[in-house]
This record gives C-alpha cells, structure tokens and sequence, in this order.
C-alpha cells in the first residue's frame, strides 16, 4: 500500500463540497490523517476564498488510475475543466506526493511543485507529516514551513465540522 497525501481545495459551495469530497474518499479509499481546515484568499485571479486541506489515504492503485478516480470525484461535484487554470473551483483534489517518489509517473510530477509554493498547500501537510522529508530537498514539511515566506499569501484556520467533529488534525483508521 502506498501513502498518498491530497490536497483539496473549494471556493464554490466550500463547505458542502469539501464534505461530498471527503465522503467519497473515506468511502472509496478510507482516510488515515485530515489537516485542519484552513481558508485563503484566491491566488492568481479575484475570487471568493478558498478552504483547504490535506488527507491522507492509502491505495494499491498505479498513479494514473487514482489520477482517474480523483477526477471522477471532481467531476461529480461539477468542476469545470473548461475554465482557466486560476478561477473558481467546485473542487480541487491534488496529489501531493505518493511514498517518497520523485519524478514523472503518469503525466503527474510528484512531489508536486505547489507543495513549496503555496501556504495552503504547505502549512496543513506540515500539520499532518510535520516529520516527513520533501523527497527532492531531504528537510521536513515542518522545516519547510518555518522556513516559508508568506509574502503576498494569507491562511488562517477554520472551524470545520464533518460527519457531526469538528476537523482540526485527526487520525482515522
């Protein structure tokens, strides 16, 4: 079984279809770690602002395939793949990283670039594998984000109820 860390992101309908997306994980996959919820506000275009997070999962699945899986769940939740890369999302599932494999496998680079860049993306992976190495730096996501310029980026943690709990770094198994 491979570990495999995701990044979700929404800013149409956030909190209905950040719900829909985590029930399809947990039902299709099962969820080993979720990050806290947090909101930004939209990078690259003016928009509403964005919750994110990051889960973990595991799967025997070849990188395409979950690649395929992921999009259906998308699809179910509308998003548009017509629009440009920077707009408002239904839903955003990302494959971050998969074990500590670097590299090109199916079209996807992994670990994805975003990790480093992006506050969202960066802090809630931190959260969960604060220990974990960055397979192409060797430092940890926690060194990383101690690290992380915020420049122009904001990221403030949310309250976020699922299945009845509030979300803030939880372990299921």
């Amino acid at each position: 079984m491979s570990l495999i860390y995701l990044s979700l992101g929404s800013n149409i309908d956030a909190a209905k279809n950040i719900h829909s997306a985590l029930d399809n994980l947990e039902q299709h996959f099962g969820i080993c770690l979720i990050s806290s919820v947090y909101e930004s506000k939209s990078l690259g275009f003016h928009g509403k602002n964005f919750l994110n997070l990051v889960v973990t999962i595991e799967s025997n699945l070849p990188i395409n395939e979950l690649l395929n899986v992921l999009k259906k769940f998308e699809d179910l939740l509308k998003r548009d793949r017509s629009a440009p890369k920077f707009s408002n999302r239904t839903i955003d599932i990302d494959i971050l990283c998969v074990d500590d494999l670097s590299g090109n496998f199916d079209g996807i680079h992994l670990p994805r670039a975003e990790i480093l860049k992006n506050a969202f993306v960066l802090l809630p992976l931190a959260e969960i594998a604060p220990d974990c190495k960055h397979p192409c730096t060797g430092l940890t996501y926690s060194d990383h984000w101690q690290m992380f310029n915020m420049g122009f980026q904001s990221l403030w943690k949310v309250d976020f109820l699922w299945r009845g709990e509030q979300i803030s770094f939880r372990q299921y198994t």
